[in-house]
């Protein structure tokens, strides 16, 4: 839901981003992987998953990069702009799971306006991802 940006100036270090849990269904899986032009097979056939070791299709970078900026954008607003997006992953998302994902304000640039967001995405299976992504954010005198 597009909503207003807070200004640089309203957000603190330590400030947390809403919880967001996102349910992973096959269509998630296979779309993102799809849409991202990744046709590695284990992110779209079952048979070629289990052939690798992984009991089903698991959720390529992309869509979690996808998923990751989305989740600080939908807090940061429609005036905010992604300056850097940078993650590691952990434990894969597999259909049937959920995600949630955590974020903190872990750094202000005062001559950049950008603060960082520390990020964390958890399944069952423990961490999914980590990492930080840098946004813009509006002057309040505007």
């Amino acid at each position: 839901m597009s909503h207003p940006s807070p200004s640089f100036e309203s957000v603190a270090l330590g400030d947390e981003l809403p919880e967001q849990v996102i349910p992973l269904s096959a269509s998630l899986i296979v779309g993102g992987a799809l849409a991202s032009r990744d046709f590695t097979p284990v992110h779209h056939d079952p048979a070629a998953a289990r052939a690798a070791g992984v009991q089903d299709v698991f959720m390529n970078i992309l869509t979690t990069n996808g998923l990751v900026g989305r989740y600080v954008t939908d807090w940061a607003g429609i005036d905010a702009r992604v300056k850097e997006l940078a993650v590691r992953l952990g434990a894969p998302n597999l259909p049937g799971d959920r995600m949630t994902l955590t974020g903190k304000v872990v750094a202000r640039d005062e001559a950049a306006h950008t603060v960082e967001v520390e990020i964390a995405g958890r399944n069952a299976w423990g961490q999914h991802v980590t990492g930080r992504v840098k946004v813009a954010l509006p002057d309040g005198a505007r």
